[in-house]
Formats: structure tokens, sequence, C-alpha cells
């Protein structure tokens, strides 16, 4: 695993990020204050459950949503307030690629592997077709793809070779932070634990920065430096892998844990504790106004203190924590039973 230098700048930065998604009184916020820094060299875990705003953050990071307060930074560079003609350019350029799930699905069945990895090359204006042609096979042969499948479509090639395909279309543009969708959720064992291991190396060997929207948690344990718990549009928790899964310091991310297969530590709660004993109730009045802790309504161990929002404080080195009772949750959790119901302390 990679640490960031010590000083050195991120390569991404989302700042103060805000993202509403609809108009009038269908409007929903999506993403509130997220902030968010990844380095080079660096693999982020982004979790959380569905509707938690994973996939837009990814998109925002892309430009293809526009954050209604806030900014981000690539490379220093504030990519979010480019407007037409500079933000096709970076488009254009690739600095940043967004990998979804079976990403192939969408495309025309009659192009082929070939095709298909030349495509940011085509759109950027490469106009040398021998050097669009051997950039395309360098691609498929740092994801472990030969020759053989230059003339194959889609529909002809397995699932973890078109996942390995919708990598090597991302690698063939360069690119500087490869952003990757629930890449391994559709694949077998043997697909999943190589496109991991696949991305283990990339990271390495191209000091790429990568980012990985994941419900699974365990695919995250061997090859993430960080954890970033997203819940309701917040970033509630953001710390080293390694510490975050043996020692988890907000509810919630103590809750996926115990909610998921195991991931190599032993489960100090199980999920009974830490839920409320009456999930249909919203507990102390002030818990269900706008300004609240957005899990007070979920957590078990709030009180009056979470009637307001937590901000995201730092509690170690780079691990940061959003939750008025990341010190006293524990403690009640041990102490609480499922019959005993919620423990309101004040």
């Amino acid at each position: 695993m990679t640490a960031a230098p010590a000083g050195a700048p991120p390569l991404l930065a989302v700042e103060s990020v805000d993202v509403t998604l609809g108009r009038g009184w269908r409007a929903n916020q999506v993403l509130s204050g997220v902030d968010l820094d990844v380095w080079p060299g660096e693999i982020v875990g982004l979790v959380g459950e569905t509707g938690s705003g994973k996939t837009t953050l990814a998109r925002t990071v892309v430009g293809l949503v526009t954050p209604r307060q806030g900014r981000i930074l690539l490379d220093g560079l504030p990519i979010s307030a480019l407007r037409r003609r500079a933000r096709r350019a970076e488009r254009r350029g690739g600095h940043v690629q967004l990998v979804f799930q079976d990403p192939l699905r969408s495309l025309d069945p009659d192009l082929t592997v070939a095709e298909i990895v030349a495509e940011g090359l085509t759109i950027r204006g490469e106009a040398d077709r021998g050097q669009i042609r051997r950039r395309v096979t360098a691609a498929l042969d740092r994801v472990g793809l030969d020759a053989t499948v230059l003339e194959r479509t889609p529909g002809q090639i397995s699932g973890g070779q078109r996942q390995r395909v919708s990598i090597a279309r991302a690698l063939a543009v360069e690119p500087q932070l490869l952003i990757c969708d629930e890449p391994v959720s559709a694949l077998d064992a043997s697909s999943r634990n190589y496109v991991l291991r696949l991305l283990d190396e990339l990271r390495t060997s191209l000091g790429l920065a990568i980012v990985i929207i994941s419900h699974d948690l365990s695919s995250l344990a061997g090859i993430a430096d960080r954890i970033v718990v997203l819940y309701r549009g917040r970033i509630v928790e953001d710390g080293p892998v390694e510490r975050v899964f043996a020692t988890p310091r907000h509810p919630y991310t103590a809750l996926l844990m115990a909610s998921g297969p195991s991931i190599g530590h032993d489960r100090p709660f199980s999920p009974q504790q830490l839920r409320r004993a009456e999930p249909n109730s919203p507990g102390p009045a002030q818990l269900a106004g706008p300004g609240a802790c957005v899990f007070a309504a979920r957590c078990p161990f709030a009180g009056e203190v979470c009637a307001t929002q937590p901000a995201l404080t730092t509690i170690g080195e780079r691990w940061s924590v959003a939750c008025h009772r990341s010190d006293q949750w524990e403690a009640l959790a041990q102490s609480a039973t499922h019959q005993e119901g919620p423990a309101h302390a004040r």
C-alpha cells in the first residue's frame, strides 16, 4: 500500500461540494459539503449504501454533473469551473477516466475491442492509425490481454475480459486518476481477484490515483489505502483502511462492517447492537429536524447533541469522523441489547 508523501499536494481535491439534482419541488440535494483528497499512487475505497451519493460524486469529479457549491481541483486546476471550450478540452485530455460496472453493455455490439479501446484516442484527435494501434495494443497488454482479442466483439469475450477491456480503454489515454464504479461486483471470484490485483499493480507501475466505488468492503481490504464512508450525501468517516476496519469510529461504519462478509477482523458488535430497537421511531423530536445529524434517526446512540450536524473532525493522522459521540458510542453499544432499546444519553 502507498502512503502520500509528507507535505505533497493531493492530485484530486474535492472542496465543500454540494450537488442538487432535479428542479423545483423535485430538487434533491444528493451531496452536502463533501471534502475529499486523493494522492497519486493511492487507492481510495468509497463505500456506502445505495443512494448515498457515491456514483453522483464520481460523475461530478469527471464533469458529468455540475456542483451547486464548492469546487473540484485536479493537480491544482479548478476543473469544476471550466466552461465550454476549456471544459471540452479537459475532458478530451482524458486526465480523469470513469470505469463503470459492465461498461461495454451500452456500446454498439458490433464494435471490436480495438475500436472500443481506441475510442478516447480518436475523440482526442489522434490521427496516426499506426500509433493508435500501438497504444491500443500496449493498453491491452497492461491488463493482461493479447492481440487475439483485438477483432472480437464484447459478446465474444468473457465478463472478466470485458472489464479488463474497459480498463484498457481508460488507460489508453494515459489518465492521472481512475474512478472505478463497482468494477468487480458482477464478476466471478477468479475474475474479481484478477481485476483487483490488476488495479493494485497499475497504481504502483503507473503512479495512478484510483478511487474504487464498492458496496463490498471485503474487496477493498487487501488493496485500498483509505476508506471513505458516505451516508446520505455526507462523508461520515475517512481514514486508513486497516484502522477503520479494526476500530471504526462512526456507528454507521461499524454497522456496515457488522452487516457484511467477514474481512478478517473480530467483530466487537453485532448488527443488533448498532440498530435502533424501534427503527420506525424517530427518537427525540429534534433529531428529525433538517439540521440534525443525517444518521441520528437510525442511530441507537443519538442524543440531544445530535440535533445538529457534526463537522468532519480529525481524530488521527489522515483520519476523520463526523460524529458527536465518536468517543462514547462504543461503550454504549457494549452495554446495550436489542431488547433494551436505544440508549439516549444526553
